[in-house]
């Protein structure tokens, strides 16, 4: 079974290209990829997650 790839939010955010505050926005609306917090308080989201949230992106837009 493959590993999960876990990406951090400058991951998402240099390929997007949006500025952190709009990700911020994002989350307090709920509206972002799930996300699991770390202890030390750092946010990863697995590479499926992600894909599938772009992937709902399309849906939305389309």
């Amino acid at each position: 079974m493959a590993r999960t790839r876990w990406l951090t939010v400058k991951d998402i955010l240099d390929d997007l290209n949006v500025p952190r505050s709009t990700w911020q926005e994002w989350r307090e609306k709920g509206r972002t990829p799930t996300c699991k917090r770390l202890p030390n308080g750092q946010l990863r989201i697995s590479e499926r997650a992600y894909e599938a949230w772009l992937e709902s992106l399309d849906e939305v837009a389309a």
